[in-house]
């Protein structure tokens, strides 16, 4: 076996509901780039997992799923080197998951830290759907199908890794042998950011994203919208650097970090306007959007290669996924032909 076979397997992916934006660039998709040279990447457009809180509009989970497929494939994913596949589409995943319910309880479910906060997030209160419930015993499925040792998430996702290897200890016992393995999270060294509105969360149904393919006029119009100190009435008062939305996207953008602390400086002992630092951070998206707005239209002149990359990746991973649910099979002793 080569070197290169002997990669780790790393597990990714995102919910298809709207086209991704800078949040998930700097959150995960500029580290999954380079990781997909070190590892055996996997990118899952979860699909069934968004039905869990869209069943009334199929078609949008539908559409997205090209969306974000041409967004993967904008920010310089290479299908040659990381396999992208649609959720939906692998059978093996629904019929791990039934099994694996048989190793959860309803009430570890609801006692998850992350289940338990988006519950109170949609209010839902007790009139919860059950797949939206027992998605992490369907995320468990999608983790363990592939192998994966390495799943980045962010911090408040790691209740749900801790709930897949809780699975895989059970199952492992239950067959009496290292059937599965246990994955390990990865986080991001940048948190999460926040709106442009300054909120705490960017999400697209607040309207405070900067999307992949923004115009120059909207990331302009986006930046100038941004919260700075409001203390900062004059240029040449001191200015408060922690919680200034424009610094916290510097911090994750900019890459001369050196300029960057000399200006959070200036910033702090006054001299420095706000409209000088927007107009900084003007720039830096722009130069990094512009080309992924770029070959994103490119990717959209030809949809039937997006479809094909699709196409490609979900076969690979349905023959995948379904050997891992053979091996269940036979190790729990289930009937079949």
């Amino acid at each position: 076996m080569s070197n290169q076979d002997n990669r780790p397997v790393i597990l990714t992916g995102d919910r298809p509901t709207g086209q991704l934006h800078l949040g998930h660039f700097v959150g995960s998709l500029r580290s999954r780039v380079g990781l997909q040279d070190s590892h055996h990447q996997h990118l899952l457009l979860a699909d069934a997992q968004a039905l869990t809180d869209n069943a009334d509009n199929f078609e949008k989970v539908r559409r997205n799923i090209i969306e974000v497929a041409t967004d993967y494939l904008a920010v310089g994913i290479d299908p040659t080197k990381t396999t992208i596949c649609v959720q939906s589409c692998l059978p093996a995943l629904n019929e791990l998951t039934m099994l694996y319910l048989n190793f959860v309880t309803v009430s570890r479910l609801e006692r998850n830290p992350t289940i338990k906060s988006e519950i109170q997030m949609r209010g839902f209160e007790r009139d919860i759907p059950a797949g939206f419930l027992c998605y992490p015993v369907a995320q468990a499925a999608d983790i363990t199908a592939f192998k994966a040792t390495v799943v980045p998430v962010g911090e408040d996702q790691i209740p749900m890794i801790e709930q897949t290897n809780e699975i895989v200890r059970r199952l492992n016992r239950q067959v009496g042998r290292e059937l599965l393995p246990e994955c390990k999270a990865l986080l991001s060294n940048v948190g999460r950011l926040p709106g442009f509105d300054g909120k705490a969360k960017m999400s697209k149904s607040l309207g405070n994203t900067i999307v992949l393919d923004a115009s120059d006029k909207d990331i302009k119009k986006a930046v100038n919208a941004m919260y700075t100190d409001p203390n900062h009435l004059r240029i040449e008062d001191p200015g408060q650097v922690e919680g200034n939305v424009v610094f916290t996207y510097l911090d994750a953008f900019d890459p001369n970090k050196e300029e960057l602390e000399e200006l959070k400086a200036h910033y702090r002992r006054g001299g420095l306007g706000d409209g000088v630092v927007k107009k900084r951070l003007e720039g830096i998206l722009k130069e990094l959007i512009g080309p992924i707005r770029e070959r994103r239209m490119e990717l959209q002149k030809d949809p039937d290669y997006i479809m094909d990359v699709l196409k490609t990746g979900t076969d690979k991973c349905r023959d995948i996924t379904q050997a891992t649910l053979d091996e269940v099979k036979n190790a729990l002793g289930v009937f079949h032909f």
